[in-house]
Parts: C-alpha cells; sequence; structure tokens
C-alpha cells in the first residue's frame, strides 16, 4: 500500500499534440508544487503561443489531491478543463499541471468534438511524460550557534534531507527538505540535540 505522503507525478515537461478538423491542439505537462509556480509557467506558455485562439488548463496538486482547478478558457463550459482534469485523475497524478493551447481551424467541433480533443491531447502528454512516485516534503528552518554546525550536518546526512540554503555567522541558519511523514521524529531529533548543546554551556 502506498504511504499517504507519497504520490504519482511527472518526472520533467512532457509534450503532446492532437489534430481534428484543422484545430491543432498541443499539450504541456509540468511537474508543479506551488500555485505560484503554476501562474508563472501559465504566464510564460500563454506569452509564448499568444497567437493561439484558448489555453485551456487543469492541475492536481498535494499527496491528498485536494487541490485541483480546470479552466475553459473562453471555450463552452466543462469542454476543456473538464476533460483534461478528468486525464490527471484517471493516471492518478499530482503535482501536475496540462495546458492544451488550441489554434482554430476553421472548422467548429461541437462540444463533444472539443471534450475529445482537449482529453486526448493530455492524454498524449502524460503518455509522452517520465511517470514517478515521490514524496511530499516539508521545508524546515534549523537555527544553531556554529558550534554545534557538525551534529546538525550530520542529523542531516543521516536523514538524507535536501539543502536549499545556509547562512553562516555566530547564529547559522538552514533550510532543509525533509519527507512529511520524517518530520517530526527529524524535529525531535534537532530539538535534543539543541537541549543537549545547552546543557553543556
Amino acid at each position: 500500500m502506498a504511504e499517504p505522503d507519497s504520490y504519482r507525478t511527472i518526472k520533467q515537461r512532457s509534450e503532446g499534440v492532437f489534430r481534428d478538423k484543422g484545430s491543432k491542439f498541443l499539450a504541456f505537462a509540468f511537474s508543479v508544487s506551488t500555485t505560484e509556480e503554476i501562474k508563472k509557467i501559465l504566464h510564460d506558455v500563454k506569452k509564448e503561443y499568444h497567437d493561439a485562439r484558448h489555453h485551456c488548463y487543469a492541475y492536481r496538486l498535494g499527496a491528498a489531491k485536494e487541490i485541483y482547478r480546470a479552466n475553459d478558457d473562453g471555450e463552452p463550459s466543462g469542454s476543456a478543463g473538464k476533460p483534461i482534469l478528468g486525464q490527471i485523475q484517471s493516471n492518478d497524478l499530482s503535482n501536475i499541471l496540462i495546458v492544451v493551447v488550441r489554434y482554430f481551424g476553421g472548422t467548429l467541433l461541437g462540444v463533444g468534438g472539443l471534450r475529445n480533443a482537449y482529453r486526448s491531447a493530455a492524454a498524449s502528454a502524460i503518455q509522452d511524460a517520465n511517470i514517478i512516485t515521490a514524496a511530499e516534503q516539508d521545508l524546515i528552518d534549523i537555527r544553531f550557534p556554529y558550534s554545534m554546525m557538525n551534529e546538525v550536518m550530520k542529523i542531516l546526512r543521516e536523514e538524507n534531507m535536501r539543502i536549499t540554503g545556509q547562512e553562516f555567522g555566530d547564529t547559522c541558519h538552514t533550510r532543509a527538505l525533509i519527507r512529511k511523514s520524517q518530520t517530526a521524529r527529524v524535529l525531535k531529533k534537532l530539538s535534543a540535540l539543541q537541549e543537549t548543546s545547552a546543557g553543556k554551556l
């Protein structure tokens, strides 16, 4: 059984394409973890494909998969974003954004045709993706005196934590990522270390 903090996602950006009656649907799937990241990607895609008629998308975030959204960007309601989200759900993916860019070919496809086109384009991008199992992470801030540097770094190494930022001085500041299910245990370890150090003073 899968761990509660693990989820299926894509390793890196992938692409797909679908054509119907002259219309071209370009699909792009992105690995994402925040709504801020999603806003930036959407802005960049709209800028790059500014001459396209529609930029429809759907995303889902988190191991619990409770954060999701679908957007039709001017297409008939439920004909674009929902079919894209449907592909994310049926492949049980999270921390993923799929944008489908449509170039209109002059012939109307009807709501059924649009649903099929957006679903097929999204499926094509997922098919092109490298699907992996990942774990939800917490970013923790650790502040400690310089004298404790070796002990703190030893814990970070033992726990396979990824350091994302460091500042050194009389008081050091390190930011590191840890698997969500391990956070409480590691914080307890670090806190015990600081208490031991305080006892030595």
